[in-house]
């Protein structure tokens, strides 16, 4: 399970649903792998102003990652140079060279993944298990 699936995840109990603790889910016990793959900038530029940055740098700073920057960044710093519009050289905006920001949000979001684990909601301290990297969000009878 990648990184980037907890920006968009909740507690799945009713009674979590109006809670803002429920959000973010907090992995605990993680075993993580990091599954190297190429630099994809244009997904980069259409996630950022999806994700919930706080959020994420508090996952972050609960798996022991690198902290990430207090704000998040802009398409240009994932640039190295930052210019999104290096049309003088011909290059195209697949041939940009990423950023090193471009690259620790890449590693962060797409190649860390959680294993094994559990992922626990801030509000009713429920646990969610992760196995083989897939997380089980079926409810018992009693929370449904």
């Amino acid at each position: 399970m990648k990184l980037l699936t907890l920006n968009f995840l909740t507690c799945a109990i009713k009674t979590c649903k109006t809670n803002a603790s429920s959000f973010p889910l907090h992995p605990r016990d993680a075993e993580l792998e990091i599954q190297e793959a190429d630099v994809n900038l244009p997904f980069l530029k259409n996630i950022l102003p999806r994700l919930m940055w706080e959020e994420l740098r508090t996952i972050c700073k609960e798996l022991g990652l690198p902290d990430l920057p207090p704000t998040p960044p802009t398409p240009t710093d994932l640039i190295s140079g930052g210019n999104s519009t290096d049309t003088t050289e011909g290059r195209t905006q697949a041939e940009q060279e990423p950023s090193q920001t471009a690259k620790d949000l890449h590693r962060v979001l797409l190649e860390t993944c959680i294993q094994e684990g559990k992922l626990v909601c801030g509000c009713c301290g429920h646990e969610y298990a992760v196995k083989e990297g897939v997380a089980n969000f079926l409810l018992p009878g009693h929370l449904v």
